[in-house]
């Protein structure tokens, strides 16, 4: 296999097995990205209501990404090329360059978490710029050696990291509970001593968080024969480990009483093996935001080489990981400007493969002059329902924003695709 190839898989060669599929997904969710989410609702919910916040919000957010991946065994394409069926070439662009730059985000601030931590456990102070730079060069080396290479190393590398995960659960749940937290106020919510739309907001944030991964959900499923087990495996790879990372975040946040990741390790007492989980988790996160990087610069620039794109999207993204604690202060904002753009993204993706049109023919997908190269490359039902999804969001705060902007999306791309046919 190319390592970031395009075009469409032949059926004789979608031999991945569901778990190295299984694999991919819970070693991209193992990262300290996931433990800081969870950090970032320790500041206002308390252990139950938190935990039941990330409870809730993994399993609707994983199933999400999981109701798409059977796109890939039933078509062989990546997503970016998928995604062209319900928003044109050009719509599908958009989605692209979407990837294509809220990944140098994530690779940077997985970086520059990791750094921290190594850095902070080995005592490696002013080490942070190198260290980042030499764990974003490590994941960039394996993508670039192709999937097949990706598959091998989260073999060792994530039952690695689930042991360590392991250790540091039995440390957190050692270590005694911080006092707790004042009874609620009257016309409070009785569970978390804070009011509905606090917890819809909370909600929200872990939802996004794993809608993050949405634009993934062919990439890797298409070297996979079976649409069902593709799915379980997507769905158990996202859910499990976000429960459980999400989980270990807020409680190392209120053990530290920070959210600072450095400290979040150390206030587990396990500081060496916290870094060895965390850069091993940086780097098999990584292996995927290059990759999807890599292929929507492909689709935007289809001459590209793959070497150069690979390696290019890496040493930027290493770089960038120098200069990233304003967005690890501003981790929830991200998380939630991310939900608006992604959720109704689904919305459409999901509206028009499971309730319009299965029939897709997927020489289509990659002939500009054909059904999708129309009205300019732009799908005019899949671009305004996209549009109307993410106004939903921003204007369904007060009630929360996941279901109504889901809900708008599809409405308004069956809507206008109905009417566009007849």
């Amino acid at each position: 296999m190319r390592a970031a190839d395009l075009g469409p898989v032949p059926h004789g060669e979608r031999t991945q097995s569901a778990l190295d599929l299984f694999l991919i997904f819970a070693g991209a969710n193992i990262v300290a990205t996931t433990l800081q989410a969870g950090a970032a609702l320790a500041g206002t919910f308390g252990p139950a209501a938190g935990f039941g916040l990330i409870v809730v919000g993994s399993v609707a957010g994983s199933a999400l990404v999981a109701s798409l991946a059977p796109i890939g065994p039933w078509l062989g394409v990546p997503s970016v090329v998928a995604a062209r069926a319900a928003l044109g070439f050009r719509g599908a662009g958009l989605v692209a360059l979407l990837l294509y730059l809220t990944n140098f985000a994530w690779i940077a601030l997985n970086n520059a978490i990791a750094a921290s931590v190594v850095a902070e456990a080995l005592g490696l102070h002013g080490w942070q710029a190198p260290l980042a730079v030499v764990l974003g060069l490590a994941a960039t080396f394996v993508v670039s050696r192709g999937p097949r290479a990706v598959g091998l190393a989260d073999r060792v590398a994530v039952p690695l990291m689930c042991l360590v995960g392991l250790l540091i659960t039995w440390a957190i749940l050692r270590v005694p509970a911080p006092p707790a937290a004042a009874p609620p106020s009257a016309g409070q919510d009785a569970l978390t001593g804070l009011g509905w739309i606090s917890v819809l907001k909370g909600l929200d944030l872990v939802v996004g968080y794993q809608v993050s991964w949405i634009l993934m959900f062919a990439d890797y499923s298409r070297y996979t024969p079976s649409a069902r087990q593709s799915a379980l495996a997507v769905f158990l790879g996202l859910a499990v480990t976000s429960v459980w990372f999400m989980g270990l975040g807020l409680a190392a946040a209120r053990l530290a009483g920070s959210t600072d990741p450095g400290l979040m390790i150390a206030a587990t007492g396990l500081h060496r093996l916290g870094a060895l989980l965390v850069a091993l988790a940086t780097i098999t996160t990584n292996f995927v935001n290059i990759y999807l990087s890599s292929l929507a610069w492909k689709s935007l620039f289809p001459r590209s080489g793959d070497q150069a794109s690979i390696w290019s999207i890496g040493i930027i993204g290493s770089a960038l990981g120098v200069a990233s604690a304003t967005l690890l202060e501003r981790f929830a904002d991200f998380m939630l400007i991310l939900g608006s753009l992604l959720v109704p993204a689904g919305g459409v993706l999901l509206a028009h493969f499971f309730f319009y049109d299965r029939s897709t023919v997927v020489a289509d997908l990659y002939d500009r002059r054909g059904p999708y190269g129309r009205h300019w490359g732009v799908s005019i039902p899949g671009v305004t329902a996209w549009a109307a999804g993410s106004v939903t969001y921003f204007a369904a705060a007060a009630i929360g924003s996941t279901l109504p902007s889901l809900i708008v999306a599809m409405l308004t791309y069956l809507a206008a695709a109905r009417a566009l046919r007849k």
